[in-house]
């Protein structure tokens, strides 16, 4: 039988060991405590790189007393940081934006308060905000952006607009944002989306290959003539109110609907020979401006008598075209808006609850648009 020979371990190496097992149990408690500190601070609302950060700067219950705060995790997570501008950080509202901490930083040491920042950020993109933050601190901060729609990009245009007119505040954010501060037919926005909310006016283009979706032919009895065509929910919604209407004794017709954009310049080439250029300028939208390429655009007339204006179907669109989603898009009193001269018959589809607010609140479509659409 063969004896098995007793290994014995130097006590050297045992301590060796010892020690190392030591080590490890320590390191093993400390990753177990930080990875519960790190956690404990994640579950607040903070992302890993913050939580490192307010850990090993000792944060940790500065952080619990203030709670979730996207600016200061965006802060402690940026290389534009600064310890002294913590509580500044803290009171500013969070903007997805990728220049924020590095903004809020040129900003706080331009002289802007807490409130002008945040009157700032809730105006403009980052964009706007960067090219904001260059500039020498501006003296009318909360005239103009107290109005919820103002624009920060829009600043030097305000000024100039305020100090050439008088205009109020407002007014002058109201008409810059129109870009009614600029020439008819220059300078414009190019509209490519269809809507039934969409802008289309002498400073909002519509292209040459534009169609609005859903084309659908008007028939007889709701059109005059034939080959008329609108959008199909206009349609249905011009068949409804036409059928309310006629059960109470008024009669309406589609007397002109969509109008391509070759249909336009044809219809200018035709004014200018009768009428003149000066007439075409004045009362002729030019083409790819004209709210008829929408297809949301109804010229509507009576069938009792010529002049929609002096018919009882005039009155009665006053009271009810809201209630099927229809405005009265051209009334004289917002010529300053539209930039259209009074014209009765013109319709446009908006959709009920657009309608219902402009009519509650006796508001022109560019004011509303302005107002809650806009960005």
């Amino acid at each position: 039988m063969t004896k098995v020979k007793k290994v014995k371990v130097k006590s050297s190496v045992i301590k060796v060991f010892k020690f190392i097992g030591i080590l490890l149990c320590v390191f093993v408690i400390a990753f177990l405590f930080y990875r519960h500190e790190i956690n404990t601070i994640t579950k607040i609302g903070y992302s890993e790189q913050s939580s490192n950060y307010i850990l090993f700067h000792n944060l940790k219950k500065y952080i619990q007393s203030v709670g979730e705060n996207k600016t200061l995790d965006a802060a402690f997570s940026s290389e534009y940081y600064k310890f002294e501008y913590l509580e500044k950080y803290r009171d500013i509202k969070y903007v997805d934006h990728k220049h924020l901490i590095k903004n809020i930083n040129t900003l706080i040491e331009k002289g802007y308060s807490i409130s002008n920042i945040n009157m700032i950020f809730a105006h403009g993109n980052d964009d706007d905000v960067s090219a904001f933050a260059k500039r020498d601190k501006v003296k009318y901060l909360e005239e103009f952006y107290s109005v919820p729609y103002a624009k920060l990009r829009n600043y030097d245009r305000y000024i100039a607009y305020s100090d050439e007119t008088g205009e109020d505040d407002e007014e002058t954010v109201l008409i810059v944002n129109l870009d009614l501060d600029k020439e008819d037919y220059t300078d414009y926005t190019d509209v490519t989306e269809f809507s039934f909310d969409m802008l289309v006016n002498k400073h909002r283009k519509l292209s040459e290959d534009f169609v609005p979706n859903d084309l659908v032919e008007i028939e007889k009895p709701y059109s005059s003539s034939n080959e008329l065509y609108t959008n199909k929910v206009v349609l249905n919604a011009f068949i409804e109110m036409y059928n309310a209407a006629k059960n109470e004794g008024y009669g309406l017709v589609i007397n002109s609907a969509y109008r391509s954009y070759e249909d336009q310049v044809e219809l200018c080439d035709t004014y200018a020979k009768l009428y003149g250029e000066d007439y075409v300028r004045r009362y002729v939208a030019s083409p790819g401006f004209s709210e008829h390429q929408t297809g949301l655009g109804l010229d509507i007339g009576s069938t009792s008598v010529s002049i929609f204006a002096n018919s009882k179907e005039y009155v009665w669109m006053q009271d009810n075209a809201y209630k099927y989603g229809f405005i009265m898009r051209y009334p004289k009193k917002y010529i300053p808006y539209t930039g259209i001269n009074n014209e009765p018959w013109h319709y446009r589809y908006v959709g009920v609850k657009i309608a219902t607010y402009m009519h509650e609140n006796n508001i022109s479509f560019e004011e509303y648009y302005a107002t809650f659409l806009d960005d």
